[in-house]
């Protein structure tokens, strides 16, 4: 583990652990065997945490779902996705906008029209108030084509996450968000106009506001420099980087952005914390 020297008296006063998914507790459909002692260390000693992903494939009800069946019991109130991110936004900055051609999974699609939001259908009659692009690992090419027109019309248009590519304990490469936001751009010439998400600061408002949190008091733990460290750094939390996912030691050398702490995984920072307390 890696930390500059006042890392310790950070992580002392650190009250909430907002946690990255794929590549921090677990690894595709693999749980990692530290995840729950972590958890449970955090639990015992009166610490927060909050699950927090930029994968909006998956409802916060099937992420729920999701992580019961891995072991881990979690309440909706533990659980931030950048879909719920992309609604609040939505929201609080276009209260105005109602109707949206959403390029997402349907538990994505579910997850904006419980929201109150309604979903326009793949018609150009159907016409929507702005387009939200997401992870779609349904991705149907009509819809991507039809995704292409509404940004070419210069509809509002927010990308859920920037991810170039989702983590998998698989032999392939997953499409992420960002890939086929570059798709719609090459097509219509058109970037998102607002991309939510990590390393988007207001990926950490959910958790502010639910927990009544200062952002000093938050430490962003996760597996990637240029979304979960720099989210850190751009929001004034504590940004930990762990090795257990994406990122490599190789990686941390070669940045500009340097993560306040590195470790090998979870268990390497709950002995980290163990030292930062004691």
């Amino acid at each position: 583990m890696t930390f500059p020297s006042n890392s310790l008296e950070q992580l002392k006063h650190i009250k909430h652990f907002a946690l990255d998914m794929d590549g921090t507790i677990y690894n595709g459909s693999t749980l990692f065997p530290f995840t729950n002692d972590f958890l449970n260390y955090l639990k015992h000693n009166d610490i927060g945490y909050s699950f927090l992903t930029n994968n909006p494939s998956k409802s916060t009800a099937d992420y729920l779902k999701h992580l019961e069946r891995m072991g881990i019991p979690a309440t909706k109130e533990e659980m931030y996705t950048s879909a719920v991110a992309t609604i609040n936004y939505i929201k609080n900055h276009h209260p105005s906008i109602k109707r949206l051609f959403i390029l997402g999974t349907s538990s994505m699609v579910k997850e904006f029209e419980d929201a109150g939001f309604i979903s326009t259908s793949d018609n150009s009659e159907d016409k929507p108030d702005a387009l939200v692009v997401g992870f779609d690992t349904s991705l149907i090419y009509s819809r991507l084509c039809r995704a292409a027109y509404w940004a070419g019309m210069q509809l509002p248009y927010f990308a859920t996450n920037p991810d170039w590519v989702c983590p998998t304990d698989q032999p392939n490469i997953l499409i992420d968000c960002g890939s086929i936001c570059t798709c719609i751009e090459a097509a219509s010439k058109r970037k998102p106009d607002v991309v939510i998400g990590k390393p988007d600061a207001g990926m950490l408002d959910g958790i502010i506001q639910r927990h009544h949190l200062k952002p000093s008091e938050i430490a962003m733990v996760g597996d990637r420099i240029y979304t979960d460290v720099q989210m850190a750094k751009n929001a004034g939390a504590l940004g930990v980087l762990v090795l257990s996912g994406e990122a490599t030691i190789a990686d941390v050398q070669e940045s500009a952005l340097n993560p306040d702490v590195v470790a090998q995984d979870l268990a390497e920072l709950q002995a980290l914390i163990q030292i930062a307390r004691a």
